[in-house]
C-alpha cells in the first residue's frame, strides 16, 4: 500500500485557537509539510485546486513546482485538477512543464471540481460541468500522447493539427479520476482504463463503496483486465496516538470546533458526536492497532491500494501532528504495506523516450 499526504490549502482561522495565519505563512507551512512528508517516508504529496473561499489553492502547479525543487523522491499529486474549469491546452502546458521540472514525479487526480462560486467565476453551469470535464480530459490526454491534435471541441476553440509544447517527460502521465458522489467520473475513469480516487471524506462508507463497485463493473464492461484496477481513498482526519484515550482527547476540540462551524454555516451534519465520527467516518483517530484495523475494514469494501492522510495539522498542535504522522509511519504503515498490495504499476518515474537526433545543417 502507498500513502499520500494531501492539502487543499484551506485558509481560515485555526479551528481550535482561532488564529488566522497570513497567506505567506500558510504557503510556507504547506511547503514545510511537503518536505516533512518526504522525510517521514510518505510516497506522495498532493495539493488541491479550488477557486473560492476558504481555499488558496488556485495554482497547484506553482506550489508543486516549488515542492519539486525541495524534494527528490516523493511523487507529486494534484487533488484535484478541476478540468471542467480549465482550458485543456493550457492545463497540459502547465503540467507537462511541472513533470519535466520534477523529473517525472507527477501524478494527476482530475475532477469536475465543486462549489457555486468557482463555477460562476469560470462561467460553468451545473448542467454542462460534466460535459466540460469529459471534453477537457479527452483533449488533455490526446495532447499528452500525440504530437499533433485535431479536435472539434464545444467549450474551447477547435484544434487543427495543433502542436503543444513542451512535449512530455512521462509518456504518458498517470491520471487518476477523483470520485465523490457521481457515476460520471467513475464511468470516465473506467472507459479509459484509468485509476480511481475516492474522496471518502464526508459520509460513511456505503456511498463510496457503491461507486467503487460501479467502477469495477464498468471497468470490465469496457473490456479491461480486472487485475489492473487501482483504487485510492481519502480519510476524513488523522490523529494516531499511543492509546485510543489519548487520541480521542487530543482530537475532541478539533471535532467540536468543526461541528460548531458546520452548524453555524447551515451545512449538513453527518456525525453528531466524536465517537460516531471515529466509528463511522473514514477518520483515522486512535491507537496504531485501531487505525490498522479500520483501514483493513475499508479495504475489504474498497480494495484500495493507495490512502491519503491530511498533511495539515488542522487544529491540533504542530508537535502533536508531527508525532501522529511519525507514529503512523513507524507503527501503522509497515503493517499495512505488508498486508495490502501496492497498485499494479511502477511507482517510480516513467522515463522519457530517447530524444530524436537532429543533424545540424551544413555551415554556409
Amino acid at each position: 500500500m502507498k500513502f499520500l499526504a494531501i492539502t487543499l490549502i484551506v485558509h481560515r482561522p485555526d479551528p481550535v485557537s482561532g488564529v488566522l495565519k497570513s497567506t505567506h505563512d500558510r504557503f510556507r507551512e504547506v511547503v514545510e509539510n511537503a518536505v516533512l512528508a518526504e522525510e517521514l517516508g510518505f510516497d506522495g504529496f498532493g495539493v488541491g485546486e479550488r477557486h473560492e473561499r476558504p481555499f488558496i489553492s488556485s495554482s497547484p502547479t506553482v506550489v508543486l513546482s516549488h515542492v519539486a525543487a525541495l524534494t527528490k523522491r516523493i511523487r507529486l499529486f494534484t487533488a484535484v485538477t478541476t478540468l471542467s474549469l480549465l482550458d485543456p491546452v493550457r492545463a497540459y502546458e502547465d503540467y507537462a512543464t511541472l513533470d519535466h521540472l520534477s523529473a517525472g514525479r507527477l501524478d494527476l487526480i482530475i475532477g469536475k471540481g465543486n462549489g457555486t462560486a468557482q463555477r460562476e467565476l469560470f462561467h460553468v453551469t451545473p448542467e454542462d460541468q460534466w460535459d466540460r470535464n469529459a471534453e477537457s480530459y479527452e483533449v488533455f490526454r490526446r495532447i499528452w500522447r500525440q504530437d499533433k491534435v485535431t479536435a472539434a471541441t464545444r467549450f474551447r476553440p477547435p484544434l487543427t493539427d495543433a502542436e503543444v509544447w513542451p512535449r512530455p517527460y512521462q509518456r504518458p502521465v498517470r491520471v487518476w479520476h477523483g470520485s465523490a458522489t457521481s457515476t460520471e467520473s467513475v464511468d470516465l475513469a473506467a472507459r479509459h482504463g484509468d485509476p480511481l480516487f475516492s474522496a471518502n471524506v464526508t459520509n460513511p462508507i456505503e456511498p463510496y463503496a457503491a461507486l467503487i463497485r460501479h467502477y469495477r463493473e464498468r471497468w470490465e464492461h469496457y473490456g479491461h483486465d480486472p487485475a489492473q484496477i487501482a483504487v485510492g481513498a481519502g480519510t476524513a482526519g488523522v490523529l494516531v496516538a499511543p492509546t485510543s484515550q489519548e487520541a480521542l482527547a487530543a482530537y475532541r476540540p478539533v471535532f467540536e470546533s468543526n461541528l460548531a462551524f458546520l452548524k453555524s454555516a447551515g451545512l449538513p451534519v453527518v456525525f453528531e458526536t466524536l465517537e460516531d465520527f471515529v466509528e463511522r467516518s473514514s477518520a483515522l483517530v486512535g491507537s496504531p492497532q485501531q487505525v490498522i484495523d479500520k483501514v483493513h475494514r475499508y479495504h475489504e469494501q474498497f480494495g484500495h491500494t493507495v490512502l491519503h492522510l491530511h498533511a495539515d495539522a488542522s487544529g491540533v498542535t504542530d508537535t502533536r501532528h508531527r508525532d501522529s504522522l511519525e507514529l503512523f509511519q513507524t507503527a501503522v504503515a509497515p503493517a499495512l504495506r505488508k498486508d495490502i498490495p501496492d497498485p499494479p504499476f511502477d511507482w517510480s518515474p516513467v522515463r522519457p523516450e530517447p530524444p530524436t537526433t537532429i543533424e545540424e545543417s551544413p555551415r554556409a
